[in-house]
């Protein structure tokens, strides 16, 4: 393949105490965490809004914040949650803790709270490269967007991009797949016009049995039974959620199998997705009373993303740490969702509910020989199973939390993320409320 080489200088427009990469459900609890502990923080997010797949991706409901009647998920994220409640935008589902919401007034919520918190946003900005030290030390992050390329410096780094995207420019190492194909893709869509007080759909929409697998099965039993009759193209559930406004409905049911992390293969995927919630759109009409008024309202700005790259941290979770609910020393979050393994051709699910919530270490989301790293959200270092339950929403601003308090610390203390005093840090999640 032809290559080029370019020589540029690209200007420094902030030096932060610690710079956030993505600003979705991990990156904006990291951020206002290290900002809530004295830091000067900045938030670098591709798109020209907060909350990633939530927002971006319409993935609804936020799941799991509470299990066997406890909470599970606590802090700044629980505080969003209620301020999001207050504001008519989120509903919080007994017992479960699975939360429905508005995308739009989402959006808004986490904008207040990361500007009230004093965190410079650096929106429509993409990750293109860093610079590090001899020492391996990074120094800063270059970003592109229409100022051209632009540069932050900071004295700890949180990759919080899902993809573990800085984690895997400055060389950490990753976990193996094994032969094993990557978790699907899925376009998440809205449907309007839908017959929402019917007992089919009001019955679906609902995420709140603790212990059952939430997705409609009668038309799931239809589908599968139509299928070759009806052209059904992949799909999974399907599962509906509430957006909160009457007659529609967010819908979880494409599916198709991609690398999100390969550029070409991704973009052939969103394609076929696209294509895909018309034709689901299309069959639920033509198939489904409750459905014969409705139409696709909202497409995801991207589709979601189950699964990519998991960095190989000082610890990395097992499943069986994960299923016995293992407490660890440095444990600094916590995960209730079950492990959820998507089939990337077909229809099914493998499923495994937890007795308890699992803990998570601090050393999953650290790094050797990174000294001013730390990753957060679905991009931590967990086996495949456990990766399984850990990489929903509730999970990742949990993590995300951690590791803000954790980046201030070590940004304050002048230390490696690795050295961070962990009773200090367990005891300050403690006391802003994280249930460790």
């Amino acid at each position: 393949m032809k290559s080029i080489t370019i020589t540029k200088q690209v200007a420094v427009v902030g030096n932060y105490d610690v710079v956030v990469c993505g600003g979705g459900p991990a990156g904006v609890f990291a951020a206002i965490a290290a900002a809530r502990e004295g830091a000067k923080v900045a938030i670098v997010e591709q798109y020209g809004f907060l909350g990633g797949m939530a927002t971006a991706g319409l993935v609804m409901p936020l799941s799991v914040f509470t299990y066997q009647n406890k909470k599970v998920i606590g802090g700044i994220p629980w505080e969003f949650l209620e301020r999001l409640e207050a504001m008519g935008g989120g509903y919080i589902e007994k017992p479960l803790g699975n939360v429905a919401f508005d995308p739009e007034l989402y959006k808004l919520c986490m904008q207040r709270m990361v500007l009230e918190a004093g965190i410079d946003l650096y929106m429509h900005s993409y990750i293109s490269g860093f610079t590090k030290r001899e020492d391996g030390v990074i120094e800063s992050i270059i970003f592109e967007n229409k100022n051209g390329s632009e540069a932050l410096e900071a004295k700890v780094f949180i990759d919080c991009t899902g993809d573990a995207d800085l984690a895997a420019m400055v060389g950490v190492p990753m976990q193996e797949q094994n032969g094993e194909p990557l978790q699907p893709l899925s376009t998440y869509f809205v449907l309007a016009g839908v017959d929402t007080q019917s007992p089919l759909v009001n019955e679906a929409m609902h995420h709140n049995k603790q212990g059952e697998n939430c997705h409609c099965l009668p038309i799931r039993n239809y589908l599968l039974e139509h299928a070759e009759e009806l052209n059904i193209p992949e799909f999974g559930g399907p599962w509906f959620c509430t957006t909160l406004h009457e007659g529609c409905v967010a819908v979880n049911m494409t599916r198709t199998a991609a690398d999100a992390c390969d550029n070409r293969d991704y973009t052939a995927a969103e394609c076929r997705l696209r294509e895909d919630v018309y034709r689901m759109a299309e069959i639920l009409r033509t198939n489904f009373k409750e459905f014969e008024n409705c139409y696709v309202q909202t497409v995801a700005t991207q589709a979601g993303i189950r699964e990519t790259r998991r960095i190989k941290g000082v610890h990395t979770m097992s499943a069986e740490e994960y299923i016995s609910g293992y407490r660890y020393e440095d444990s600094v979050s916590r995960g209730a969702h079950p492990i959820d393994i998507h089939a990337t051709k077909g229809s099914s699910q493998v499923t495994h509910f937890l007795e308890q919530a699992a803990y998570v270490p601090y050393r999953a989301l650290i790094a050797d020989n990174f000294a001013n790293l730390l990753v957060a959200g679905r991009a931590i270092s967990a086996d495949r199973k456990a990766f399984a339950s850990m990489r929903v929403q509730a999970s990742c601003m949990g993590t995300g939390q951690a590791a803000g308090v954790a980046a201030a610390m070590a940004a304050k203390a002048d230390c490696s993320v690795k050295n961070v005093d962990i009773v200090t840090l367990v005891q300050k999640l403690r006391e802003i409320g994280a249930q460790i």
